[in-house]
């Protein structure tokens, strides 16, 4: 009996398409922050589920979309939407950092749940009197 799978692995171009923004991370498994950065992105691509898409990119292996994108140092996250990049940066982020600029690009901002380093301390007189 023959039949065809229906399953079709989307290319790249066709998922940075979408109309609800896309973030890719831009990695490579020997970079050192690349690894520090996993975990979050791990967890932003669950948390974000419907809202964005999450994707990541090794670099070593995919080499025509990181030449095309002009990815030069890592990680690189960019945000795209309607094959556009909307937001770009390099370096290693938080989760908080990441959370509160995805939360600029979606429709329903998500709370955010994470807890500041310095909400513990005590306000200085000048951030009380600047705030």
């Amino acid at each position: 009996m023959w039949f065809m799978s229906i399953k079709k692995k989307l290319k790249f171009k066709d998922i940075i398409q979408s109309d609800k923004p896309v973030l890719v991370d831009f990695y490579a498994t020997w970079c050192g922050p690349c690894k520090q950065l996993s975990p979050v992105i791990d967890s932003l691509k669950t948390e974000l589920r419907g809202k964005m898409k999450v994707l990541k990119v090794d670099v070593d292996k995919k080499k025509s979309i990181s030449n095309k994108y002009k990815v030069r140092s890592l990680p690189t996250l960019a945000i795209f939407q309607n094959g556009k990049i909307i937001w770009r940066d390099s370096g290693l982020k938080t989760k908080a950092q990441l959370m509160r600029i995805v939360s600029q690009y979606i429709d329903d901002p998500i709370e955010e749940k994470v807890i500041t380093a310095d909400s513990g301390r005590k306000k200085s007189w000048i951030e009380k009197l600047f705030g």
